[in-house]
């Protein structure tokens, strides 16, 4: 609860995975996947419930011993491919609500992100609430560097390389003179409830970056990002280190 306001932190996930087949039950330096999100939002003080959102029974259990609550099942027409996050994010606030658990804050944690940490969790709430007057909802996001467009290039008619954006390769900017630009990482999706249901997501108009190290915006798609984050996770301590 942060001033009186109630906090829900919702899990999503669902059993089909094409990328890494049953990742978010997949083992992460040695706990599941989805058990990185749950830790990180009970180890808030300001988050009051943390619920996964899941169609199997088998990861509801696992999300449980992790520490989540699991009131509910997800419908399966909200578990598939095509689906919308909306719609499992409405069917838990909805379920929920209608059992007399109501929220003003919803935080989105999903386990293709599991390097956020409470301490972003609770930085990233303290800053929303602090700019209420302004702003309705925060997302992560990080800086683009070695992929800023600045330095993009494409393959010309004679099947060579040249600038996207300056004439020739002599008048790209030095990456210092650059405008900053950012990418949403899927590090933590917060947003004031009424407005959630209102905008139907959580990027529009009134929202805020949340701007994280480079090293928290990997998330697991394939087997390859699993690895490269089990390698951050072996040597945490040295990246948080480099990143202070």
């Amino acid at each position: 609860m942060i001033d009186g306001k109630r906090v829900l932190a919702l899990v999503p996930a669902r059993r089909g995975s094409k990328g890494l087949p049953m990742k978010n039950i997949r083992l992460l330096h040695g706990k599941p996947l989805l058990a990185w999100p749950i830790e990180a939002a009970s180890g808030s003080t300001l988050v009051d419930r943390v619920v996964i959102s899941t169609e199997d029974p088998e990861f509801a259990a696992i999300a449980q011993r992790a520490g989540a609550d699991a009131p509910f099942l997800r419908p399966a027409e909200l578990a598939n491919d095509t689906a919308p996050s909306i719609g499992f994010i409405l069917h838990a606030l909805d379920t929920l609500e209608a059992a007399g658990d109501a929220y003003d804050y919803l935080v989105l944690l999903e386990p293709t992100s599991p390097l956020t940490e409470t301490s972003d969790v609770d930085a990233a709430l303290r800053q929303l609430h602090a700019r209420r007057n302004e702003a309705d909802a925060i997302v992560g996001v990080s800086a683009l560097v070695s992929t800023h467009p600045a330095f993009a290039v494409r393959e010309n008619p004679d099947g060579l390389i040249e600038p996207f954006s300056a004439p020739t390769f002599g008048q790209l900017p030095r990456r210092q003179d650059i405008e900053p630009l950012y990418a949403l990482d899927g590090s933590l999706y917060i947003s004031d409830v009424d407005t959630i249901r209102r905008e139907k997501g959580f990027c529009h108009q009134r929202t805020l970056p949340y701007v994280t190290p480079r090293f928290k915006s990997f998330e697991v798609d394939d087997l390859v990002d699993f690895i490269c984050i089990e390698a951050l996770l072996a040597q945490r301590e040295l990246v948080s280190a480099t990143n202070a």
